[in-house]
């Protein structure tokens, strides 16, 4: 049964707004630091974030200044205080979006609080990650909470640590390297270098962003030309559009004396930052895929980041091989026999949905998410064995896909070089099957 949002416009309030009281998040007094664990999806931390009092997920995202909130549609209710409308920009070809300011709110991690905290709400039901990420997500917070606190990340335990600055002492090993960065306009560089081609480091200037799922962007210049091979492709999805460029692979990136080599990288349409006017000497982005290879401690009031590899730093630099995009779309029914009239279970396996029922003791339906297909590379393995935008996955090598997260299933999409994939699909209550071969990209 669909519910119906219902979102409380406060003007006046007495529980969250306060004149004079900074926006600031702290811990309870003698408090040293608040542990929260997060998931890992798509290379983004996803944690759990409560505003007014309704519990939310909350992308963490060091490129973001004032948290933004969308996808509310799943919520019974939520309370926003002291509203008016407001006009913002963000990465995409398309045209500044209208939103509404709200501030006063109350907004709390555990034992990290905000007792006036601003926030910008989005209503167009159109921005919504949580298809793409295959869990719900309701918004973005990021810059207060590196501003307030060292933010210890640790991708190996997905756990990150808020630190009080005023007691916090950095524990630097042999295997640690301490960077300098530079805050500007809420957000965090650092000086990085790249191999693109040929035998020439080019000094580079990085933003962090953890709310980037993809490895490293470059924005194209006289010094940083794209490689001969590349693909045109889909990057993501920015909260004024859909985001291009070309995605290729370079020699090398090099973060202090830390190298990771051939490096995944893009280089996105200019087009979609044609909101900024100043982009002082930037020259790109680390996100995600590249920042999780660290175990990292943020110090904003000092200037510092700390960088530890991690057991994901050797691991391989993953494409989107086959050219599938996927998304949630709904719900739909499975239906599987689970035991033969003498008890003997044929199947066991938990499905990747909320609703299960057992009927007759023989079958269980349950209600699982519907996979589809929301984009195809043209000339990809995929487009080229006929599959098509809005085809239902049902199975991929003959593992119905129910069973298993998004990750998962992009990952049997896209595992191995040179390995042949059959993927069996629902078209017009046809179910087709479809095979090809995933082949390198760069070779």
């Amino acid at each position: 049964m669909l519910r119906r949002l219902k979102i409380f416009f406060a003007i006046l309030t007495v529980c969250f707004s306060f004149s004079g009281i900074a926006q600031t998040y702290q811990l309870p007094a003698g408090k040293k630091f608040h542990k929260v664990k997060f998931e890992l999806i798509n290379n983004l931390m996803i944690i759990p974030v409560e505003v007014n009092g309704t519990e939310l997920s909350f992308v963490l995202d060091s490129g973001v200044g004032t948290p933004i909130l969308f996808n509310l549609s799943d919520q019974d209710s939520i309370q926003l205080n002291s509203v008016t409308e407001i006009t913002i920009n963000g990465l995409g070809k398309g045209d500044p979006i209208n939103a509404l300011k709200s501030t006063g709110n109350f907004v709390k991690l555990g034992s990290v609080k905000n007792v006036s905290q601003d926030i910008y709400v989005v209503m167009d039901a159109g921005i919504n990650f949580s298809p793409d990420l295959g869990v719900p997500v309701h918004g973005i917070i990021g810059y207060e909470l590196f501003r307030d606190f060292v933010v210890d990340i640790n991708y190996t335990n997905k756990a990150i640590k808020f630190y009080n600055p005023d007691t916090y002492k950095h524990r630097i090993s042999k295997k640690s390297r301490v960077l300098d960065m530079s805050v500007i306009r809420k957000k965090a560089y650092l000086n990085a270098s790249v191999l693109v081609k040929g035998t020439e480091e080019v000094p580079v200037r990085l933003l962090m962003d953890t709310g980037s799922s993809d490895a490293v962007w470059l924005f194209e210049d006289d010094r940083l030309q794209i490689p001969q091979k590349y693909y045109e492709d889909f990057l993501g999805k920015g909260l004024a559009g859909d985001i291009y460029g070309k995605r290729t692979k370079i020699h090398h990136l090099k973060i202090s004396d830390y190298i990771l080599k051939d490096a995944k990288a893009a280089f996105p349409d200019m087009e979609t930052f044609n909101t900024i006017m100043d982009f002082g000497g930037r020259n790109g982005s680390l996100g995600g895929e590249v920042l999780k290879r660290f175990n990292l401690v943020f110090d904003y009031a000092n200037r510092k980041v700390v960088l530890k590899k991690n057991s994901n730093f050797n691991k391989m630099f993953q494409y989107n091989i086959s050219g599938i995009n996927l998304q949630h779309a709904g719900i739909r029914y499975v239906s599987e026999r689970i035991a033969d009239r003498n008890g003997i279970v044929y199947s066991d396996h938990k499905t990747y949905g909320d609703i299960q029922m057992v009927l007759q003791g023989a079958t269980r339906l349950s209600v699982v998410p519907e996979i589809i297909v929301s984009g195809i590379r043209q000339g990809s393995p995929a487009h080229s064995a006929g599959l098509q935008e809005g085809d239902v996955i049902l199975a991929v090598n003959g593992k119905p896909i129910h069973r298993y997260k998004m990750q998962e299933i992009m990952s049997m999409l896209n595992d191995n070089k040179d390995k042949k994939v059959k993927v069996l699909v629902e078209r017009y209550n046809n179910d087709l099957l479809f095979s090809f071969v995933l082949k390198p990209l760069f070779e």
